[in-house]
């Protein structure tokens, strides 16, 4: 027998699905406001006529930046700092939360209270700051004068991943890992062979968390890749263009700024600006539909400790 939906429990619902409704627009209007601004003449985005759809519409913005060899210099480096940042930071936090997740590691709870106080208290950006010179000053010594691989390997540690990582590690059953090492398996073997494959969603969840945060990756970049305009990643070249090209961060240089109009009539620099923006924007919609069936699965396994 179907049974009765009650009057606060109908209220409820409707209220859900309108606040839900409410949110998803609210994030999606800045990426299609983005692409209208791109598609967008220079009149109606200087004068404010876009609020949803293009006005006059060009697509000479994103042709020039197609043909824009610095862009893709640096978006080729965004790619490298975020495959390799990835790869390097999901493996060591693999291996600490393995370490972590068995309870005959010696001193264990210590181990974990110091890798939880870090989420407590942030040692601010000062030390972090003096690490990525030492790591600069290190590479020098050895040859590696390209600022990328600062990037990659000193920006690494996050203790909420190794949290996830650890508390999915801790719902193997140990009986798996015992016939393992009855077997005669070493511990490389058990942790590639039984944790591994039984915490796919977890690390897949993880990868993508370090991903976003590589492919998006900004502050540190800016600040140790300055005098390297080579190695910036690509959100570092936006927003180097749009002190350069435009007024909206208050700065615009008029050197760049001044013959603007006249060499492009027809779209503006921020149209430009907007047209990066989606193309950066793109791998990370492309990535995230294949990853999505295991993010809420591997949040639950590595947030729930048994």
């Amino acid at each position: 027998m179907k049974r009765k939906t009650e009057v606060s429990e109908l209220i409820f619902k409707i209220v859900a699905y309108f606040v839900l409704i409410v949110f998803a627009l609210l994030c999606v209007y800045p990426l299609i406001y983005a692409l209208s601004s791109a598609f967008s003449s220079s009149d109606a985005v200087n004068s404010g006529k876009v609020i949803l759809w293009p006005v006059e519409v060009q697509g000479e913005a994103f042709v020039y930046v197609l043909k824009n060899n610095m862009f893709w210099l640096n978006y080729s480096n965004t790619l490298f700092v975020t495959f390799l940042g990835t790869i390097w930071a999901l493996g060591y936090s693999i291996l600490g939360a393995y370490a972590l997740s068995k309870k005959r590691l010696l001193g264990r709870r210590g181990w974990n209270f110091f890798l939880v106080f870090t989420m407590w208290f942030s040692a601010g950006i000062i030390p972090q700051f003096t690490n990525y010179q030492n790591t600069i000053s290190v590479f020098d010594s050895i040859g590696i004068h390209d600022l990328k691989w600062t990037v990659v390997l000193a920006m690494g540690m996050n203790a909420t991943n190794i949290i996830l990582l650890r508390n999915s590690f801790e719902g193997v059953p140990s009986e798996i890992e015992e016939a393992a090492r009855i077997d005669g398996a070493t511990e490389m073997q058990i942790l590639t062979k039984v944790y591994l494959p039984m915490s796919k969603a977890t690390i897949a969840t993880v990868a993508l968390f370090f991903g976003i945060s590589r492919w998006n990756g900004y502050f540190w970049s800016y600040k140790v890749m300055t005098s390297q305009e080579y190695s910036w990643p690509i959100q570092v070249y936006i927003r180097d263009y749009i002190d350069k090209y435009t007024t909206i961060s208050g700065k615009g240089d008029e050197l760049y700024m001044g013959n603007w109009s006249d060499l492009h009539p027809n779209f503006s620099a921020i149209s430009v600006v907007y047209s990066m923006v989606v193309c950066a924007v793109i791998p990370i919609l492309a990535i995230y539909p294949f990853i999505q069936k295991y993010f809420a699965k591997g949040v639950n396994m590595g947030g729930v400790k048994e």
